[in-house]
């Protein structure tokens, strides 16, 4: 076996995560160490893409601001996810949806997938 899996596996934290992909809206709880102390920051936001696989997996939330959009890229595995909630299932047709950044207003919506 490689050695970089190796190490990876030993590492590994298992953790239950609700399945999601692109176009759905989810909130993360991230923890976030400030000197001594520990907190938890909720990042609301739409999925704009998932990539890798295994250990190595991403994804990336779009949120609102005010009028700026920010963008952050979680590591799926990782001890500092608290737990990810999945708010809305968005129909898109696209597994990376990069042309929400230049959307704006009612545009920029992405209906909702009812079950």
């Amino acid at each position: 076996m490689d050695l970089i899996k190796t190490v990876e596996n030993a590492f590994a934290v298992e953790t239950e995560l609700p399945a999601f992909g692109a176009g759905d809206t989810v909130t993360v709880h991230y923890k976030i160490r400030e000197g001594n102390k520990e907190r938890i920051q909720n990042y609301r936001g739409v999925v704009i893409q998932v990539r890798g696989t295994g250990k190595t997996k991403t994804f990336t939330v779009r949120k609102m601001s005010g009028n700026i959009g920010v963008e952050r890229i979680f590591p799926l595995h990782t001890p500092f996810i608290d737990r990810i909630d999945v708010n809305k299932h968005g129909r898109v047709r696209r597994k990376r949806i990069f042309y929400l950044r230049n959307l704006t207003g009612k545009k920029a919506r992405i209906k909702e997938k009812r079950f």
